[in-house]
């Protein structure tokens, strides 16, 4: 078979065909390393960014929040506020205040600090180690193995109660240090082994 080659009447015939233009040559974008130590925890306790954690060297954000999430943190911190200053032990109750575990800086969601452990000057940084009562409210990003995990981490470093409020499930665990205890949302919890006697129905806080 013949080809036949068609030529525009304008076009010059001795001129060289036009050849594609030449690639460039575009380097490859490495992929992300691993996120690397920015601070050290005794660092990050002195001058903590603000909604941050330090998590194994990192720094982690805490974010997933939603109304309920928010909702069931004001709840209880408003319960255990109102009940330790009805019943006449003291103390204070906080909100994502920093305190130091044993192993990284952590933001609880609630906590309680007894009168005892309180701080002459009235005001910290970051307190010391885990704060004797703390509650963490789950996110929709929150796994349950992270949480509980968390709460133990929490245990290990001198809280003596945790409290897990999961606000679409409508459930709460509570582990006074031995073991953890279910309460679902037509029940009272109650706590194990600080704040002696607050008690609060389930649905109160999880609404």
């Amino acid at each position: 078979m013949t080809a036949t080659i068609i030529i525009p009447k304008n076009a010059d015939q001795n001129s060289e065909p036009e050849l594609p233009q030449k690639l460039e040559n575009i380097p490859e974008i490495p992929p992300e390393s691993e996120p690397q130590k920015v601070i050290s925890l005794e660092d990050f306790l002195v001058r903590p960014a603000d909604r941050m954690e330090w998590v194994d060297g990192n720094l982690v954000e805490k974010t997933g929040m939603t109304f309920k999430h928010g909702l069931a943190q004001v709840n209880l911190a408003t319960s255990w506020k109102t009940y330790k200053n009805s019943s006449g032990q003291g103390g204070e109750v906080v909100t994502e205040v920093l305190c130091r575990t044993n192993k990284q800086g952590r933001r609880p969601d609630v906590a309680y600090i007894t009168p005892e452990l309180l701080p002459q000057s009235g005001n910290f940084t970051a307190f010391s180690q885990s704060f004797p009562l703390i509650a963490e409210v789950a996110s929709p990003e929150d796994s349950g193995e992270e949480l509980f995990a968390k709460a133990q981490e929490y245990l290990e470093s001198g809280c003596l109660e945790v409290w897990l409020l999961f606000p679409e499930a409508r459930l709460i665990f509570v582990n006074g240090g031995q073991s953890w205890r279910l309460f679902n949302a037509d029940e009272v919890v109650n706590t194990q082994s600080v704040l002696a006697g607050f008690s609060v129905a389930v649905s109160e806080l999880l609404a």
